[in-house]
């Protein structure tokens, strides 16, 4: 493969994502110190917590119309900046407000890389799939170092330290993006931001039948992930017995088979569809989910809770052959603004995964928790050959 300037892009655009991630990831290994200092409770710190992913999530459909109207290079720049600046000042709290409303500040800028820099790759690129899925990748990659690096630093310099690796990450990828990337131009330069929030077209985007049905599934991933990334670690310590230690190997497993799978899958879905794609990881969700319920049931060793992790994060690559549909879906005029929407309506009904999951193992236990994993997966497969089998053409 010959490297050429679409290559470039793609590198710098997941540069970005990674360190937008980053930012966001290595706060909740310093919670421990976090409340300490503040002396607040855990629940006050995952407020800030919960307030800084749903601002990413409401995040999506604003970026997608200042793209469109500024231009995808700006609003990418603007993002990894505010994730800086936004970085620096969570590492600057004078108190537990300041530091909650800088968290909620990293999450609205960080929310604005995203659909703005795919908008821009699916425009380079004929392979959407591969591409999206190397994109997506640079989130995985922030997980599977952030959390030990940030709990590293923070137990030698303290938690202020750990958390400026976000501002260090985040300084150089703005620096590099901004060299070697070329100004874009506006998609719709002299429309009115205002305009693009009326009500009507919106509802008229969500409601075709394709959009509607890839959103619904979207939102079960998102749903099962946001579960995942929040309680897999306690779920291997608490529900199968493992080792703090191990639990945290796993999970940085996890990690790595999923920012590994992504562009496989994305680029298998460039080839044999989408919807077939999207079925082998919902396939996988209900295999994966499974082995881990019943290892919260029964000792089965150490084998298969790795194997268990290992599929699950084949099951959350479920992103790049989604993401890809929707772009199938969308015109080139809609892609900024209506993946930006579309992108906001499942992240913020997927966020809830993390509350009933909570609830539920509270509640039941670890098992049916987890269990209730698979069975989202299991309806998502479901709706998948239902409209296969039926010919629903959806």
């Amino acid at each position: 493969m010959n490297w050429r300037y679409k290559h470039t892009a793609l590198t710098l655009c997941t540069l970005a994502f990674t360190a937008t991630m980053v930012a966001r990831l290595v706060i909740s290994p310093l919670i421990p110190e976090i409340r300490t200092e503040f002396g607040v409770t855990n629940a006050t710190v995952g407020l800030g917590l919960s307030g800084m992913w749903l601002a990413y999530a409401l995040a999506q459909f604003p970026s997608g119309v200042l793209g469109d109207r500024y231009g995808e290079r700006a609003v990418i720049l603007t993002a990894v900046g505010a994730t800086a600046v936004a970085s620096l000042f969570i590492a600057l709290s004078p108190s537990i407000v300041a530091f909650v409303g800088f968290v909620v500040l990293l999450g609205a800028g960080a929310g604005l890389h995203y659909t703005v820099a795919t908008t821009f790759l699916s425009r380079r690129f004929d392979d959407i799939g591969r591409a999206i899925g190397v994109h997506v990748a640079g989130g995985p990659a922030a997980g599977l170092a952030a959390p030990p690096l940030a709990a590293f630093v923070g137990s030698r310099y303290g938690w202020r330290a750990g958390i400026a690796l976000g501002v260090a990450v985040a300084v150089p990828v703005f620096a590099l993006f901004a060299w070697r990337v070329r100004p874009t131009e506006p998609r719709r330069p002299d429309q009115e931001v205002r305009e693009r929030f009326a009500v009507g077209p919106l509802v008229e985007l969500l409601s075709r039948p394709a959009v509607f049905y890839t959103t619904a599934l979207s939102t079960m991933g998102a749903f099962t992930w946001q579960a995942t990334a929040s309680f897999l670690p306690s779920f291997l310590e608490f529900g199968t017995g493992l080792s703090a230690g191990l639990s945290a190997l796993l999970f940085s497993l996890y990690f790595l088979v999923h920012g590994a799978t992504q562009p496989v899958t994305g680029s298998i879905s460039d080839r044999i569809g989408r919807d077939a794609t999207v079925m082998a990881t919902m396939a996988a969700g209900v295999v994966g989910y499974g082995l881990l319920a019943a290892t919260a049931v029964a000792d089965l060793g150490r084998v298969v809770p790795v194997v268990g992790v290992a599929v699950v994060g084949l099951a959350m690559s479920w992103g790049a052959p989604l993401q890809s549909r929707f772009m199938d879906l969308l015109s080139d005029a809609e892609r900024g603004a209506g993946f930006g929407l579309v992108r906001t309506a499942y992240m913020v009904v997927g966020a809830s995964g993390s509350v009933v999951v909570g609830a539920v193992s509270d509640a039941t236990g670890w098992a049916p928790a987890f269990g209730l994993l698979a069975g989202v997966m299991a309806l998502g497969l479901a709706t998948l050959l239902a409209n296969r089998l039926l010919g629903l053409g959806y």
